[in-house]
């Protein structure tokens, strides 16, 4: 994909539909969160999702996408060492998991796209530090999304904070520009160097996604061919906000209709 030709500039009055696709997408995720206790199943945790895009009348574009085979639900639920792409299913959450949710939503033809990953129960200390570093990380980036800023300043930063806590961010997977289409251009890794890569512009939009793993980023995909995970077992996180660049300075489009974030845990929104 050249990345550079995919960018769409969003109008103001885009960058609003974009927020309500939001809103509806962190409903979703919140309502999922709501059930992530020990008993639920990757699928109770996909149902409920399902259940709020289904009375607002909008669909996930994650559901069918082409891979392997179509991807069969609306979120992907990726639980411990699964970093991204977990299919829902009849996996049992058990006290001490971590979980990841991600989901999108298409409203009036525009997608918005989050994430969070959360405890199960009373979670390790080395869990709860994981999951604080990933979401930080996530606004340690936002902040960099201003007008004449570029790619790498976001990249860079997020690098440099997780790797300053002693985790490490993976080196396949990236954010990326979302509007019309799930996947636009920029690329956005979540390493890079500063003053480096695509000068951002009023109305651009993106969803940044840091991806943290305990140790080293090698992943391995798992034998279902969506599922990705640590190569070495160890916990993973994932959070991820729609967010647009504008006039004065980045808007996070996935919030909830009171402004905070499903799964939020550090309470650093920016």
């Amino acid at each position: 994909m050249a990345w550079d030709r995919q960018i769409t500039i969003k109008s103001p009055q885009e960058i609003q539909i974009m927020r309500e696709a939001g809103r509806i997408n962190a409903e979703a995720l919140a309502a999922a969160c709501a059930i992530a206790k020990p008993g639920a199943t990757t699928a109770d945790l996909n149902a409920a999702a399902e259940e709020v895009l289904h009375k607002y009348g909008v669909y996930s574009p994650f559901k069918n996408y082409p891979g392997p085979y179509p991807y069969p639900a609306s979120t992907n639920v990726s639980v411990n060492d699964e970093l991204v792409h977990g299919i829902p299913g009849k996996r049992k959450l058990k006290e001490g998991d971590i979980v990841s949710v991600d989901c999108g939503t298409v409203y009036e033809g525009f997608v918005a796209d989050s994430a969070f990953t959360t405890g199960v129960g009373e979670i390790s200390a080395e869990a709860r530090k994981l999951v604080e570093v990933t979401e930080q990380a996530l606004y340690v980036g936002i902040a960099q999304m201003k007008p004449g800023n570029r790619i790498g300043d976001i990249s860079s930063a997020i690098q440099r904070y997780v790797e300053g806590q002693g985790f490490t961010v993976t080196r396949e997977y990236t954010g990326h520009g979302v509007g019309r289409r799930m996947h636009e251009g920029p690329q956005v890794p979540n390493y890079g160097t500063p003053g480096r890569g695509i000068i951002l512009q009023v109305g651009m939009t993106m969803a940044l996604e840091p991806m943290v793993l305990i140790s080293n980023a090698v992943t391995r995909v798992m034998p279902d061919e969506w599922t990705v995970a640590s190569y070495n077992g160890k916990l993973t996180g994932h959070f991820e906000h729609s967010v647009a660049v504008t006039d004065n300075g980045p808007m996070i489009l996935t919030l909830l209709a009171d402004g905070k974030s499903p799964g939020q845990i550090t309470g650093h929104l920016k």
